[in-house]
């Protein structure tokens, strides 16, 4: 478990994926996720038996967002090669928390 945080507020709990086995069943199998996943070492998702869409931010070394999007059901998405990691929430999520490109996010291990 962690936080997910921008500018020391906290967004929301984080679930890490940190293993090649989490990171590729990363949301696969649930209805939601309360808060978000993060899985390290990820310069791109799919959504391919998913149940639910959801927003995907694509971070650099240091945490900043380089890219976001959502993405609905049964996708694949495209390398992001400056990417290292990626964070997962349900569609929407990043709206309400007016996440944008050039963000810090921080990933407070507990």
């Amino acid at each position: 478990m962690a936080w997910l945080l921008r500018g020391g507020d906290v967004l929301a709990s984080l679930e890490v994926a940190s293993t090649r086995a989490a990171r590729r069943k990363g949301l696969l199998g649930r209805d939601t996720i309360d808060g978000a996943l993060w899985l390290e070492h990820t310069r791109w998702v799919h959504t391919i038996g998913m149940r639910f869409p959801i927003d995907v931010a694509y971070l650099s070394a240091d945490g900043t967002v380089v890219k976001i999007t959502t993405m609905t059901r049964n996708r694949v998405g495209m390398p992001v090669p400056s990417a290292r990691s990626a964070v997962e929430a349900p569609g929407g999520t990043f709206e309400r928390w007016k996440l944008k490109c050039g963000d810090r996010l921080e990933i407070r291990l507990l």
